[in-house]
């Protein structure tokens, strides 16, 4: 599929968009269109290994329709939860899905989801908006987002969007983009990293004053003979290193202090590109502790879930579906990367409190589920607070039946 078409398919032309797109004017003149800045950062090799990192765990996170009802949590098993975990749409799997939200999310801090419906309002899929830049208009007091990429214009209600947003301040739609914080940064790697490269072709050359002892020569004898020095010794050719000449010229080498950026200088700009995506090197390198992980998981992974669960539900569901306890949840398993020691005690103190299903613990350990594993065990050493007076045996009155062995007052027979 060519570059264009799938977006062509995303957004068909209709008499109805082609008269909306003679109709638009922009919403707020000032600040009502976003211009991409994201391609140019993703050719940073430090700013693809971070977004990679960010998308790879979103990526993993499972959507979940649930309903609640009366404090009660119930999973619903709906077309829409199967559809969002296993395949959103025709061309991609639901881990593609959400890597690539994530991706355009960091590099643009906007990214969108078009949520196609046939002609029964009911959901087909749901797509990834790749654009270059997009306008947010009214169009007779109705919101529409305007896409152009590659050539091409794509126009649709904004309602039917899913839209995040990072870095959300000065633009009433749009988050704000990355240019300006990123680009000195990137800019002074860029330099560094050419300077390293010139400093290393550069000191491989000869870099010499060519002397002549002979007096009085012709200033075109003198060029000639510089041209074939050059001619035989400094080109690519001459592997050797060795230059050779006769009594009548005379070399001395001219020694270039070529300057390049400070190791330290580099690791301090590196580490600003890291801290402005909320990761470090041990993240990236995925060689951090499981205090690291968690640190990561709740200041960035966890903020990118609670928003796809925010979206999600208040796009796909009615007010009154949403009143009745309807949510899509974006979850993940944290417990698959603590240790060892905090699994097992994780498991021992909690699942005697019915707190896991023998199925979930097994689980936390990367086993897989057994038949029949989805029952809670509790131990017997616990029970219902509500009903702790009847298990040990205590009337209404606060009175014990006889059956503990203590005595009511008044029947002593002494």
């Amino acid at each position: 599929m060519g570059i264009g078409q799938l977006f062509n398919r995303i957004f068909p032309k209709t008499a109805k968009t082609q008269n909306l797109q003679t109709k638009m004017r922009l919403f707020e003149s000032n600040d009502g269109n976003f211009n991409s800045f994201g391609q140019e950062l993703y050719n940073s090799d430090i700013v693809r290994e971070s977004v990679h990192v960010i998308a790879s765990n979103v990526a993993k996170l499972k959507p979940v329709h649930v309903r609640r009802k009366d404090g009660d949590i119930t999973t619903v098993n709906s077309y829409l939860e199967r559809m969002l975990q296993f395949r959103p749409n025709d061309y991609v799997n639901a881990y593609d899905f959400l890597y690539k939200l994530t991706t355009q999310y960091l590099l643009k801090n906007n990214a969108f989801i078009y949520i196609k419906t046939n002609n029964l309002g009911q959901i087909e899929g749901f797509f990834n908006v790749r654009f270059s830049s997009v306008d947010i208009v009214d169009v007779e007091g109705t919101l529409y987002a305007k896409f152009q990429y590659n050539g091409r214009i794509g126009v649709c209600p904004y309602e039917e969007l899913i839209h995040l947003r990072r870095h959300f301040n000065d633009n009433d739609f749009f988050g704000d983009g990355n240019f300006l914080p990123l680009y000195p940064a990137l800019e002074l790697i860029n330099t560094g990293n050419q300077g390293i490269i010139n400093a290393i072709q550069k000191s491989a050359k000869l870099r010499g004053l060519l002397k002549f002892t002979q007096s009085m020569l012709k200033p075109e004898d003198i060029k000639k003979q510089r041209d074939d020095f050059i001619k035989d010794y400094l080109d690519i050719s001459n592997d050797g290193g060795i230059a050779a000449i006769d009594a009548k010229a005379e070399y001395q080498e001219l020694k270039a202090d070529y300057k390049v950026v400070d190791d330290k200088q580099m690791v301090f700009t590196e580490e600003k590109i890291y801290k402005y995506f909320n990761v470090n090197k041990a993240i990236v390198q995925s060689n951090y502790t499981e205090e690291e992980w968690n640190a990561f998981y709740e200041n960035v992974v966890e903020p990118i879930a609670i928003q796809l669960s925010l979206e999600f539900t208040n796009k796909l569901f009615s007010k009154t579906e949403q009143g009745f306890g309807n949510e899509i949840v974006f979850e993940a398993n944290r417990l698959q990367y603590a240790s060892a020691t905090t699994k097992i005690n994780l498991v021992r103190d909690l699942a005697p409190l019915g707190m896991f299903t023998i199925n979930e613990c097994r689980e936390i350990f990367n086993l897989a589920p057994v038949e029949g594993g989805d029952k809670r065990i509790q131990t017997l050493n616990v029970v219902d607070a509500s009903k702790a007076n009847d298990y040990q045996g205590i009337g209404k009155g606060g009175e014990n039946n006889g059956q503990n062995g203590a005595k009511k007052s008044g029947t002593n027979s002494d």
